[in-house]
């Protein structure tokens, strides 16, 4: 055996002292382009760079960290969990699992969790659930069961959910694609419906499209989802990893049209903030189609994510989080709508998930944010056109002011 090979090369001085920027750019493949400030630090709203400057977090890691960056009460049950019981596999009960599973199911009102890790994950997993119970359920003809999704969706990163972008950049370079999946335009019910066949198992949609810029669909579009997928005989499975625990001001995005999907895609805020935790949450007879051996994850529902998820949702209830997100967007959109600006061409969204759209003849959302980190404060831009607003559900008036006063002044500022 040649042990040489086993050597590792001795770091030099001159990578010691890089700074962690530049080592992720030495030693990290170039598949994020992230704003120019280094982060070390976080309480509540507030980010805190290496050079000690302070920044509020109007992203909140996409709502992962919808309840502020190391909340005491989440961080006491991590801490504590972690000294008892961290990993086991699914191979065996734990204390922890149960709990966390009931409390995810009479939360949302639905009625079987399946725990995993990432967003993508458990959109995987709805996405194997809504396949078998059509084979299984609805009797389609082996290999042909479709799903609908949505123009503008953004699930995920694996490549089975990249091959129903439609962002060109997602799937450049990462096919051939899997099969199965017919894309409408989001918001158009009517086009749903046409685009049923009988070889149709379900149609996968967030309420909300977060990635694709805050798209909120028009009034009444989730309900006429649910009135043509039940008419029809098909699931509607909603992706609330973005929009879920009460980040629209509601605890559930579908809930304000309120209706039930038959399947549910959970995660970012799931985990509290501090580490990935997702579940795809359905009905008895779409979860009925999983049995010992078709599916599973090391990972997930570990004790110590069921412990820090359990939490989290008792959390958001105790705190009434959905009804602060709800009051608190009204107030955010209010303000941002009142900034006399041309550069921006339009406010939307719903809670605190909202999008500010900027004329590209004024300037590119990257910019923008650049402006906006120079002023203390942290977004992240999406399709170089869209600002997103979108804080840990615990901000504070004043927190809004601050947003909204550094935006109008990073938007003077470019003009000039």
């Amino acid at each position: 055996m040649n042990t040489s090979t086993l050597v590792r090369p001795v770091a030099t001085h001159s990578a010691d002292v890089a700074s962690p920027a530049a080592l992720e750019r030495r030693y990290g493949a170039a598949n994020y382009h992230p704003l120019p400030v280094t982060l070390e630090r976080g309480a509540g709203v507030w980010l805190f760079d290496t050079a000690g400057r302070r920044h509020l977090d109007m992203m909140s890691a996409y709502s992962a960290v919808s309840f502020g960056h190391g909340h005491p009460a989440l961080v006491r049950v991590l801490v504590e969990q972690a000294g008892r019981l961290a990993v086991t596999s699914r191979a065996f009960h734990t204390d922890r699992l149960g709990p966390f599973l009931r409390a995810v199911c009479e939360t949302t009102g639905m009625a079987k969790a399946l725990p995993m890790n990432t967003g993508a994950e458990a959109v995987e997993t709805a996405i194997k659930a809504a396949r078998k119970w059509g084979y299984k359920v609805k009797r389609i003809p082996e290999g042909r069961a479709q799903i609908i999704v949505a123009a503008g969706n953004f699930a995920g990163r694996t490549t089975t959910i990249v091959g129903f972008s439609s962002e060109a950049q997602y799937r450049d370079g990462f096919g051939p694609f899997a099969p199965g999946f017919v894309s409408v335009p989001f918001g158009d019910a009517d086009a749903l419906e046409a685009a049923i066949t009988p070889d149709t198992a379900a149609f996968l949609v967030e309420p909300v499209q977060g990635e694709a810029g805050i798209i909120v669909p028009p009034a009444g579009y989730l309900a006429q989802a649910r009135e043509i997928c039940t008419r029809r005989g098909i699931l509607l499975v909603c992706d609330e990893v973005q929009t879920g625990l009460g980040r629209t001001g509601a605890l559930l995005a579908c809930d304000h049209e309120g209706i039930r999907p038959d399947g549910l895609v959970l995660g970012k805020a799931l985990g509290g903030g501090l580490l990935p935790v997702s579940a795809f949450v359905a009905s008895e007879e779409v979860m009925a189609q999983f049995t010992p051996g078709d599916h599973g994850s090391t990972f997930g529902g570990n004790p110590l994510a069921a412990a820090v998820g359990e939490a989290a949702l008792e959390l958001l209830v105790r705190e009434r989080l959905s009804e602060r997100a709800r009051a608190r967007g009204d107030e955010l959109l209010a303000k941002l709508r009142a900034i006399d600006d041309p550069a921006i061409a339009e406010v939307r969204g719903k809670g605190l998930l909202i999008g500010v759209e900027i004329d590209p003849a004024a300037a590119s959302a990257r910019q923008v944010c650049e402006a906006l980190l120079a002023r203390g404060v942290l977004s992240k831009d999406t399709h170089g056109t869209v600002v997103r607003f979108a804080p840990p559900l615990i901000v504070e008036s004043e927190h809004i002011d601050l947003a909204v006063e550094a935006l109008a002044d990073a938007l003077r500022s470019l003009r000039k």
